[in-house]
């Protein structure tokens, strides 16, 4: 009998997990066991050429050493590839997706033509171009019909939230032009497949979850509850990432690394002595906090 609660962590290839890496995992963990609930474990490398080879295995271990186990075996996107064609197909079919023949100069000129600069987190909002036909030019990517008007949601530790996605981001990337699947599509298809009902991850991701609202709308999807955790930051104030060099976990002492984490979530541990204490601590505090 499946449990109402499924959370996930769902962590990419590109290297080992950092300090920052760990706290998301744990937030998503403790999430799940305060709620009784099932912890599953994706590694997502549909993004391939990111992805460094034996890394996975990597953060696998590390995430055992710290006693975080998945409650099924873990899955690989590139294992899923043929949920992600499906799904855009039926998008395609419904009119909800078309394909693209621009590349990123051909929407800077065209967002600089309309006086228009970068929007969020310098993203180039796509600017419509190919919505009525690619007019004898070669298809490129697969973008979602985005609809026009704001898209609100809340987040249990963020509040309410809101986005115009069509005005902000535009049409967005479902398949990109090297073929790969984006990271859109597969997010959302991978949490309805394995029946996520709660999705805790990073701040740095809040931004997406508009995106994926709106194109489980399109998919006739449920929507997750989520929470984005506290970032940790480098000392030049910038998120903690492998993009700026972020040192792997150091996992000589396990136990002080759960606590280190469990701070950053707001959760002070008292002085526990093995890792399973450091998590049975860190779950009751979680549960306190997060009901």
């Amino acid at each position: 009998m499946k449990t109402a609660y499924r959370g996930r962590f769902a962590p990419s290839p590109t290297g080992p997990l950092h300090a920052g890496s760990l706290v998301a995992a744990l937030a998503s963990w403790l999430d799940a066991r305060a709620h009784h609930g099932q912890w599953l474990l994706r590694i997502e490398d549909v993004d391939h050429p990111r992805c460094v080879p034996g890394a996975d295995a990597e953060i696998l271990r590390q995430l055992a050493t710290c006693g975080l186990r998945p409650d099924e075996p873990p899955t690989w996107q590139s294992k899923r590839e043929h949920l992600y064609q499906h799904a855009l197909d039926g998008l395609v079919r419904e009119g909800l997706a078309y394909p693209c023949a621009c590349s990123r100069r051909d929407i800077a000129l065209a967002l600089h033509a309309q006086g228009r600069g970068r929007a969020r987190h310098g993203e180039l909002a796509y600017p419509g171009t190919c919505r009525g036909g690619l007019h004898g030019r070669e298809p490129r990517a697969w973008r979602l019909r985005v609809p026009e008007g704001m898209v609100p949601w809340t987040d249990r530790r963020l509040g309410v939230r809101l986005q115009d996605v069509a005005q902000e981001v535009g049409d967005f990337v479902l398949k990109r032009a090297d073929g790969l699947y984006a990271y859109q599509l597969a997010v959302v298809v991978d949490d309805d497949d394995q029946g996520i009902t709660h999705v805790v991850r990073g701040e740095d991701l809040a931004d997406n979850t508009p995106r994926q609202l709106v194109l489980q709308r399109a998919l006739a999807l449920p929507t997750p509850t989520y929470l984005h955790t506290p970032l940790v930051l480098a000392p030049n104030g910038e998120k903690l990432s492998k993009q700026n060099g972020a040192a792997p976990l150091d996992l000589a002492d396990p136990v002080a690394a759960l606590v280190a984490a469990a701070g950053v979530l707001g959760l002070r541990l008292s002085e526990p002595a093995t890792v399973a204490d450091a998590l049975s601590q860190a779950t009751a505090a979680w549960a306190s906090r997060w009901p």
